[in-house]
């Protein structure tokens, strides 16, 4: 994956996750820190059978960290998304380089896009696996009764 901005790469690895981060208002450093282990454990990639279970720390790979703050959008109104609860600049910022500073601190190659440019992303999509993670707790999720 790689991201450019006016045309020169900010950012470019080979295998690996590109993270498309976009902070609410309700986040904090404590989220940002729990979403950067999350990231760097999750068992995406395959085994030698084929099957997920090797994390990003695992295989060795790198973390290509783009902020995207229209992951927020509200679409439940309307035909214009709201952004209201994403997390002003001056708010998302500290906790985008946080998200990135607690991955690196995992042992994981981090680049980045440049924050709030405008920026053009290509990546390789393997599979294709896509899959959105939530800075909530796992205690904050209803939980099933049993029966």
């Amino acid at each position: 994956a790689q991201v450019t901005v006016d045309g020169a790469v900010a950012g470019e690895i080979g295998r690996g996750l590109c993270v498309l981060l976009g902070v609410a208002r309700s986040d904090g450093a404590a989220e940002a820190e729990r979403l950067a282990a999350r990231v760097a454990r999750l068992r995406v990639f395959p085994d030698e059978e084929g099957r997920f279970d090797r994390s990003l720390l695992d295989v060795r790979g790198a973390a290509l960290v783009v902020s995207q703050f229209t992951l927020i959008a509200d679409t439940a109104k309307g035909n214009r998304p709201s952004f209201s609860e994403a997390a002003p600049p001056a708010e998302a910022e500290p906790l985008y380089e946080r998200f990135c500073e607690a991955l690196r601190d995992l042992g994981i190659h981090v680049e980045t896009g440049v924050f709030g440019a405008l920026m053009n992303v290509e990546l390789v999509n393997d599979g294709p696996v896509t899959i959105v993670l939530d800075a909530e707790p796992t205690d904050a999720r209803p939980r099933r009764r049993a029966r």
